[in-house]
């Protein structure tokens, strides 16, 4: 079964009195690269985090936004007495001495830097442990989101490979023909330039089956079935990450493939050489979305 790299995966839920809020998604990527955005309140567990996320994931170009809301609950604040009273005395003459209404001095007060602070709000061991439980629920959404479309890449990727095998099929039934077409060209093209008088048989048939052997491509065409069932038999694994492994396999068969046009001198077999290039361009644009 394939896992496709691209997915998204949504989650909220209270825990105590916080409501969390996960929203991650996924697109394709060579490596495992994360884009995270977190309230301070998690920061101190970022580490875990994307510890967590690349586990699940795996790879991919991972996107995570997490909110934090207070779900109707007042946070405390603290007033610095301290500061205050410094700031006091020369406001109060400033106010004096410009006959303003003493009475707003206490308004102007709190509105000054660090009179007024929140309280630090520290994450307990619970509120972690219920974070958690709404990350793994985003997560599991996203890689779920990566099976359904996992199952229709593989789908596809079937279709390319069967079509990659039907066109090598006709092309071993033309190589045959195409090896007598030489022959028969090369000693056509020699008897009307030299005359069929003046050149050794004997000499010339060793020389034609060293050039036959040259352009031969039945290894080629032993290699390139061999790699499809091999790319069938990795597809068929319960493997989560294949991705990789199955880009090789396309690179491999591309190889073939090209060695075979190379080696042709033959118009039907580029036909199903070009056919079978157009199969392969497509299945390594599908091959880059598999985790």
């Amino acid at each position: 079964m394939l896992h496709s790299m691209t997915g998204f995966g949504r989650a909220e839920q209270a825990v105590g009195d916080k409501v969390f809020l996960v929203e991650v998604k996924s697109l394709n990527g060579k490596q495992f690269d994360l884009r995270i955005i977190i309230p301070s309140l998690l920061k101190p567990f970022e580490f875990d985090i994307r510890n967590i996320l690349q586990e699940k994931l795996v790879r991919g170009s991972v996107e995570c936004i997490i909110y934090i809301k207070q779900n109707g609950a007042s946070r405390p604040v603290t007033i610095n007495k301290e500061l205050a009273k410094a700031y006091y005395q020369p406001i109060a003459e400033l106010s004096a001495e410009l006959n303003l209404n003493p009475g707003d001095i206490l308004s102007a007060l709190l509105k000054l830097p660090d009179v007024v602070t929140p309280s630090h709000d520290v994450l307990t061991d619970e509120d972690w442990k219920g974070f958690q439980q709404v990350l793994l629920s985003a997560i599991n959404q996203l890689n779920e989101h990566r099976i359904a479309e996992g199952k229709a890449l593989e789908t596809d990727l079937l279709i390319r490979i069967e079509n990659i095998l039907i066109n090598e099929a006709k092309i071993a039934k033309l190589e045959p023909q195409r090896k007598k077409r030489i022959r028969d060209g090369l000693i056509k093209t020699l008897e009307e330039h030299a005359g069929k008088e003046n050149y050794d048989e004997n000499r010339l048939e060793q020389e034609l089956i060293f050039y036959l052997e040259k352009m031969d491509i039945t290894e080629e065409q032993v290699r390139l079935k061999n790699h499809c069932d091999y790319f069938r038999s990795i597809l068929a694994e319960d493997n989560e990450s294949k991705g990789k492994k199955l880009a090789f396999i396309m690179q491999e068969v591309g190889r073939e493939i090209n060695t075979t046009g190379s080696k042709a001198y033959d118009s039907e077999i580029q036909k199903s050489v070009v056919l079978m290039k157009d199969e392969l361009e497509k299945a390594k644009e599908q091959v880059l979305n598999v985790l």
